[in-house]
């Protein structure tokens, strides 16, 4: 998919047409490549999903890893997909095998020097503005969490370091132990 025109705005069916080999988030009709991930993130991304995963064994509840998409308004028809690194999805009935079609429960974004303003500005707004209950910023270089809950449609920000276990609060009794995410 040709990505240079500044002034063309996308829609979703041009996200459903793309290259396999591409991968972009696609907001209000404008591209946004996304970069390879490094090690650290994925050895993060591995390590939350392990452990939620673990916890929702045998529940009527999902844990989902990028990539895969999220159209947060997928009933109004924008131009917006996202690809957060996890999300946890209640509902079921959202997920129709290719992407989640309305807000999921949690999402976690695991930042990078090339993402970090995008997700902390745009998508953040893009999730509070969706009803997103919860929210995590993933910091591999300072080993913190900034997990984000909904609350009376603001965002409530707790911080977490690495020597913390800390709640997912959309999964009453789930922990996640920092010092196993962000291990050497």
């Amino acid at each position: 998919m040709e990505v240079n025109e500044a002034a063309r705005k996308y829609t979703y069916e041009d996200y459903l047409n793309r290259d396999d080999d591409e991968r972009f988030e696609l907001i209000d009709g404008v591209i946004y490549m996304m970069a390879l991930p490094t090690q650290a993130h994925q050895e993060a991304l591995g390590e939350c999903y392990l452990q939620i995963a673990s916890y929702l064994k045998g529940k009527a509840c999902k844990v989902l890893m990028a990539p895969f998409g999220v159209r947060l308004n997928a009933k109004t028809g924008d131009n917006t997909i996202l690809e957060p690194d996890l999300l946890i999805v209640y509902d079921q009935e959202k997920l129709d095998g290719k992407s989640c079609n309305g807000a999921p429960d949690m999402v976690a974004e695991i930042l990078s020097p090339s993402t970090s303003k995008k997700d902390r500005t745009i998508k953040f707004n893009k999730y509070l503005e969706a009803g997103v209950r919860e929210l995590w910023f993933v910091d591999t270089d300072s080993k913190t969490v900034t997990a984000c809950i909904l609350k009376d449609n603001e965002y409530i920000i707790r911080p977490y370091d690495d020597t913390q276990v800390m709640p997912v609060h959309v999964l009453d009794g789930c922990f996640i132990n920092l010092k196993e995410v962000f291990a050497d």
